[in-house]
């Protein structure tokens, strides 16, 4: 990356700088390749917080089908991050994940998991396990709220069956030729899978990010304190592919400590640690054995530590500074926090980054964890808070007695809840990452890159005013 006319003077924001055209051969945007290359295994550069809000099962393996990588929290009772790592593992590559519930739920017990558009569904299972029938989520919103699911499915059940979709233009091709949005996918009479005509095209776009039996792959975060290498060691086992040692100021004694501990077992897989904004951390946490640095202090949507502590550090000059120092050390860097538009993921990877970590952004989709609730103007929304706030606090530490509790909430920061709406045109992460990769591909062939490399080499970066950014954003009413 190169400054474009004037060198910085002080560290810069994302809304601080700009992407400068450069002379460029590439004639198509499916001609450019996102692999991030840091080892991971990823197909985009895209990953997923570790926030008790953002990532669960769910969105981990959604975002893995297309290519990305879900970092499950560290907060997760062990039991039921094996079984998250466990249920990612078992579900499909080829089709969509499906919403499973009983003939007998209701209409509202629906509407807390999926919104009532078009492109999304149901499927029901009797008591004993067995494929009873299929429901289009656009068919929810004219029922009645207490009404049973059983009830609502009318004339012969659409499904598609397992052969006849060798891939995503067959099964679109099917989809289209019958009329239908959404249907489930069927092997001998067993749901292995949903699929919708966007799904389809999508998996002719987006390769999957897969281990080495073929599976969807899947990230886990632990801290720096207790038996880091037992937990290292299980998480591993139970099958993650990529281990995080995470916790909010990773320059310090402890997290050397932990990295070279967890290092030393060789257990195949990447290790990334953070988070740190200094090329010195970087320097040390690769030392100790890091392959990979998560960089961002205080540039989360639902982040404080700024306002409370003063720490911090804007987050383009973080980026390309620790990024810098990374690839000299043969190490990489993911950019955790910050980006509020696809033009925030374009600069924080031509400011170095290998991929970009979001967190609230992708709270307020169908995939993220957390019941889908109406607000009183009936928009949809999801709650989502900050890994220091009091809920945070109040849920990592829930075993302690009310005591040793109320002295750990004392010191919490951060926020404890936002609303985080559902956009109806994209309620999906899949739409989300549609909308980021589409500006990513076209930001590469402005810079004339083809691949991530080219784009670290070639991109040419101004810097604006706030009069600059603001030109820059689209009119949303009329004159």
């Amino acid at each position: 990356m190169q400054f474009y006319g004037t060198a910085p003077t002080h560290d810069l924001t994302y809304s601080d700088v700009f992407l400068v055209p450069s002379r460029s051969n590439v004639t198509s945007r499916l001609d450019v390749s996102l692999d991030p290359e840091d080892g991971t295994g990823a197909r985009i550069p895209i990953v997923s917080a570790n926030m008790n809000s953002v990532t669960g099962p769910r969105l981990a393996a959604t975002l893995a089908r297309r290519g990305g990588l879900g970092v499950l929290p560290q907060d997760m009772h062990p039991q039921d991050l094996e079984a998250a790592i466990d249920w990612v593992k078992a579900q499909p590559v080829e089709f969509d994940s499906p919403f499973v519930m009983s003939p007998d739920d209701s209409v509202a017990d629906a509407l807390t998991a999926v919104p009532p558009l078009a492109g999304h569904g149901i499927v029901l299972h009797d008591s004993d396990g067995r494929y009873v029938g299929c429901l289009p989520a656009g068919d929810l919103a004219a029922a009645l709220a207490d009404a049973r699911l059983g009830e609502l499915p009318h004339g012969s059940l659409a499904s598609l069956d397992a052969e006849d979709v060798p891939n995503g233009r067959a099964a679109f091709d099917l989809l289209d030729a019958a009329g239908l949005d959404f249907a489930p996918v069927l092997d001998h009479g067993t749901v292995i899978g949903t699929i919708s005509r966007t799904s389809a095209l999508r998996s002719t776009i987006y390769p999957p990010a897969l281990d080495a039996h073929g599976r969807l792959k899947v990230a886990a975060a632990i801290g720096i304190n207790g038996d880091v290498v037992s937990r290292a060691r299980a998480l591993v086992s139970a099958g993650v592919d990529t281990l995080v040692l995470d916790t909010a100021h990773g320059d310090q004694d402890a997290m050397r400590r932990a990295i070279h501990a967890v290092a030393r077992l060789h257990l195949g897989v990447p290790l990334v640690a953070g988070n740190v904004v200094t090329e010195q951390a970087v320097r040390d946490l690769v030392s100790a054995g890091a392959d990979i640095l998560k960089v961002g202090v205080g540039p989360g949507a639902m982040c404080t530590t700024r306002m409370m502590t003063a720490v911090g550090r804007p987050q383009f000059s973080a980026v390309l500074e620790t990024s810098a120092t990374a690839r000299e050390l043969g190490a990489h860097v993911w950019a955790d926090g910050g980006v509020r538009y696809p033009r925030d993921v374009a600069l924080a990877l031509a400011a170095g980054g290998a991929s970009v970590m979001i967190g609230s952004w992708f709270a307020g989709t169908v995939e993220a964890p957390g019941r889908l609730q109406t607000d009183l103007e009936g928009r949809l929304y999801k709650e989502s808070w900050g890994m220091a706030s009091t809920k945070a606090v109040v849920q990592r530490f829930e075993r302690l007695d009310a005591y040793d509790r109320a002295r750990k909430q004392l010191f919490a920061e951060g926020i404890s809840s936002s609303r985080i709406y559902l956009d109806p045109l994209r309620p999906s992460v899949e739409d989300l990452l549609d909308m980021i990769t589409t500006g990513l591909r076209s930001s590469f062939t402005y810079a004339g890159a083809r691949t991530l490399k080219e784009f670290h080499d070639r991109a040419l970066v101004g810097i604006q005013s706030a009069a600059g950014y603001e030109e820059g954003k689209a009119l949303p009413v009329s004159w």
